[in-house]
């Protein structure tokens, strides 16, 4: 289940890179945490172009290198080969910050050291790696992702899940594959480029939204997810060869609400 919660980190990853005018396929990316989540994140960031050897994943003892004792395989296919061993050496010069780790591990002075104009995403939940008030006192050229409802940019499982299961479904898929998801994230990262509709700015409480800084994901009640991103998916899924059936000819469906 944490490779196809993966989807919305990478589709976050790619608008903001964008808006800093970043190209994935150069960042530097440190992600703290080496569980299922990490791992799952880190492949499908590969699988969208990020290059392995600019990815450092941490785990508890520190950054996972070429001939480190006593990682698992999985760690081991983010082993890298560098004379990095701490968090703070990881995050000097880097250009992006994936936290699935714990709160409050993301210090100011590691922060600082990062390169011009970086990313960061602290998904710990409830409490992110760093807090948004105080990463953005620290510097004022980030781009702030969180996994909470209260700040700007939530990367939640909700934009993901029910429409990558349901395009799959809609097609009877037989497995969720690598094209299924990198499928869903160009979906999602699309739909954060277009006219934000009245009645999800209405469930927020917010009089306007465009693509930008504090706008890099779609609102999770924004119902068009269903039909872009499950359309997206189903239309992978056939093109890749693991559907079972045809893509439909009226798809997305047209009457959300009998869905």
């Amino acid at each position: 289940m944490a490779g196809i919660a993966t989807d919305k980190p990478a589709a976050v990853v790619i608008n903001a890179l964008e808006i800093q005018g970043k190209k994935i396929e150069e960042a530097r990316v440190v992600c703290l945490g080496a569980g299922a989540a990490a791992i799952a994140c880190m492949r499908l960031l590969v699988s969208c172009g990020a290059k392995r050897e600019n990815i450092f994943m941490l785990d508890r003892k520190g950054v996972i290198y070429k001939g480190r004792d006593g990682i698992n395989k999985y760690k081991a296919e983010f082993a890298n080969d560098t004379d990095k061993r701490s968090l703070a050496d990881a995050c000097t010069d880097a250009d992006v910050f994936v936290g699935l780790s714990g709160a409050d591990l993301l210090s100011p002075d590691v922060l600082k050291a990062m390169a011009p104009n970086p990313v960061i995403f602290a998904c710990s939940n409830p409490d992110p790696e760093i807090k948004p008030e105080l990463a953005h006192a620290v510097r004022d050229d980030i781009i702030m992702a969180t996994g909470r409802s209260d700040y700007p940019n939530q990367v939640n499982n909700v934009l993901g899940f029910p429409f990558i299961f349901r395009g799959a479904l809609d097609v009877r898929a037989k497995v969720i594959n690598e094209e299924m998801k990198v499928a869903a994230v160009n979906a999602l990262a699309a739909l954060a480029k277009e006219p934000v509709p009245a009645d999800v700015l209405r469930a927020y409480g917010l009089e306007a939204l465009s693509f930008g800084r504090e706008y890099i994901i779609p609102k999770p009640m924004d119902i068009r997810l269903l039909g872009q991103v499950s359309a997206a998916v189903a239309k992978a899924a056939v093109d890749s060869g693991v559907a079972r059936l045809p893509y439909p000819a009226h798809y997305p469906l047209e009457t959300l609400a009998d869905c």
